[in-house]
Parts: C-alpha cells; structure tokens; sequence
C-alpha cells in the first residue's frame, strides 16, 4: 500500500513483515503543460534532472546524476536522462541498493532542477515515488503541487535512523540549473 506523503511527513522504509528492503527505486515523473498555440495545444520539451547527492554527517561525498550514472561504490545506479518529460510513468529512475550503501553515507538527498532553466510553473504532474524494486510495489509518492517561479526542488531524503532507513518528504522549491547550485538549499534540511 503507498502513502501519499505530505511536505515534511516521514516514512520508515522497513517492510510490513518485519523484514529490510534491498533495492529502493525513486522515480520521477513529469509533464510539460500544454500550451494553445494558433495550430491547438501544443506541448514543449522540459528538461528535469533527478539527482541523488550522498552525505556522510554534514559533507557531500557523492553525487549520481545525468554524467555520473553510477555511485563511487556502485551502490546507486541511475537509469538515463530523459530530457523531454514525454511518456506516462517514471520519466527517470534512480536506484538505491539499501544494503551496498556504505555505512559512513547516512543521507541520501533527491533534488530535482530545470537544467534549460524553465520553471515549475511551466510544469505539471510532477511527482516523485519510492518504489520496492523487487516486488514493483510503489511505498510512498510526493505530489509537487502549485508550480511557482523556482527552477530546482529538493524533493525528498532517505536516511539512516539507527539500523533502519527512512523517508522524508521535502518538497522545498528552490532555484538552479544543477545539483551544485541546489547545495544551500539542500544544507538547510541537513
């Protein structure tokens, strides 16, 4: 069963059965809004990029993005970038080996930016969901709601919590084109 999260709800990501998960996907969708021009609607191409920037305490240690698919470790693989939002469903994937994670690394921060610079006015059905790799079963989704003049959001974190892994949903706008701009913002929910 999914929860539909709320901005600043938190999720334990241990199974109902008592049991841990392995393979966490996080995907992201979206759409362009779709715009009358003097031929119909038409829709635009928005770039969205998701991100996964690792932390160990307070500092960065890695980042898996568009040009680095894959974690130092290999522990977080993401799955390509999709530079159009067209298509029903995850418009890209990142994926969590819970269990690979390097113990040091105890967040895990999923931000979202506009690299051609548009924003989130210009953009509708955005979400982000937590899915259970190995049975296909989606735990938890965060709708973004409202668009706005920002550009990036930091959409969710997974985190250590003594031996467990949780999710909390974020969901603060902020602006920037890539990851490295997203930094302060992303500081701030440390």
């Amino acid at each position: 069963m999914s929860v539909n999260l709320t901005k600043g709800q938190r999720i334990s990501l241990a199974k109902s059965d008592g049991g841990a998960l392995n393979v966490v996907r996080m995907g992201l969708g979206w759409d362009a809004v779709k715009r009358r021009g003097l031929f119909g609607r038409r829709e635009q191409e928005i770039d969205l990029d998701a991100s996964a920037v690792l932390f160990a305490d307070q500092q960065p240690v890695d980042v898996v993005f568009f040009q680095h698919l894959t974690s130092n470790d290999g522990s977080i693989r993401h799955t390509g970038d999709n530079r159009t939002g067209v298509g029903d469903g995850d418009d890209e994937s990142i994926l969590v080996d819970l269990p690979r994670v390097p113990a040091h690394v105890n967040q895990i921060f999923f931000v979202v930016n506009s690299f051609t610079g548009q924003t989130f006015q210009e953009v509708e059905n955005a979400f982000c969901r937590l899915v259970d790799e190995s049975t296909g079963q989606e735990l938890a989704r965060y709708t973004l709601t409202g668009g706005g003049p920002q550009t990036a959001q930091i959409m969710a974190k997974v985190y250590r919590h003594g031996n467990e892994w949780k999710m909390a949903a974020i969901g603060e706008p902020a602006h920037g084109r890539t990851f490295q701009d997203l930094m302060p913002a992303v500081a701030a929910h440390l």
